[in-house]
This record gives structure tokens, C-alpha cells and sequence, in this order.
């Protein structure tokens, strides 16, 4: 098993909420497992490294697929803000009507959420993951850039 311990990730609030908000899992009977929310671990996954984003989407899937016949207000707003797949935001659209204009202010992109959009909502998509993508990097320039300088700072000072 693999365990994830980050001190700071980009987008995402303070340990005292997070933990506000995780989900508790039973392993056994003697055992729970504290957990990241699912709206928080979609947030932490929106990274630039290519194998969060399908997993990302899975996660997401999977609550959709899990809740779509009995959903909460709570539920539909998570999925129009974060399912990556064309054809399920269409579904989803189709199911529950009109958008609130909130929704769209903040995803431009469910404007496409609509029956033969397909192409051009995959489109806008990839371009959200692209743009998501460079604000993670643009994020970790100055940490990079202060690691590097520690380290050639360390580099200069060992003994020969």
C-alpha cells in the first residue's frame, strides 16, 4: 500500500478543514483509515503529472455512476464542476435541467453540456486540463527554483 504525506498542495485548504470534511473508512472492525473528501482529493489530483488526471476522472466517475439515480444538490454540483468526460456532463445536463448561471460563471465550459456539442466539449476539456496543468507548474517555479539553490549551496560547501 502506498501512502501520499504532502505538507502543501496548490488549490486546497488548510489541514483543519480538510480534515473538517474527510471520510472515514472502515478496514475491519478494529480499524478506520481517515481520508481526504472526495471534492478534496479531485481538487489535490489537479496536477501536472500525466497519471492524476485519468484517475481524477475515474474518481469522479465512479461517484456519478455510484449516485446518479438518487443524488444530492451537493452531488450534482460536484459533478457539473468536475466530471472530464463529454458525454457524462451531456448526461448529466440532460437529467437535471437547467444549469444555474453560477455553475457556468465558474465551468465556462458546461455552456457545450448539450446533445451533439461531443467533439467541441472534448475540445474545451483537454483545454481546461492544459490550462489546469500550467498553473500547477507555474505554482512549483519558486519552490523548484529554492530547492535548486539549496542544493547547489550544499553541493559547493561538501568537503572534496
Amino acid at each position: 500500500m502506498r501512502v501520499d504525506v504532502m505538507t502543501k498542495m496548490r488549490g486546497v485548504d488548510s489541514f483543519a478543514k480538510l480534515w473538517s470534511r474527510r471520510t472515514t473508512m472502515s478496514i475491519d472492525e478494529d480499524m478506520t483509515c481517515e481520508l481526504m473528501s472526495l471534492p478534496d482529493l479531485v481538487q489535490a489530483k489537479k496536477t501536472q503529472r500525466d497519471r492524476d488526471w485519468p484517475m481524477l476522472r475515474r474518481l469522479v466517475e465512479v461517484s456519478y455512476f455510484a449516485n446518479r439515480e438518487h443524488p444530492n444538490a451537493q452531488r450534482i454540483r460536484f459533478w457539473f464542476l468536475e466530471l472530464r468526460t463529454a458525454e457524462l456532463l451531456i448526461e448529466l445536463a440532460a437529467r437535471h435541467g437547467r444549469l444555474p448561471t453560477r455553475l457556468i460563471r465558474n465551468r465556462p465550459l458546461l455552456k457545450l453540456a448539450r446533445p451533439g456539442n461531443e467533439s467541441f466539449l472534448t475540445e474545451a476539456l483537454l483545454e481546461e486540463e492544459r490550462l489546469e496543468r500550467e498553473v500547477e507548474r507555474q505554482y512549483w517555479l519558486p519552490l523548484r527554483a529554492e530547492l535548486e539553490s539549496l542544493r547547489r549551496v550544499r553541493t559547493s560547501r561538501a568537503p572534496d
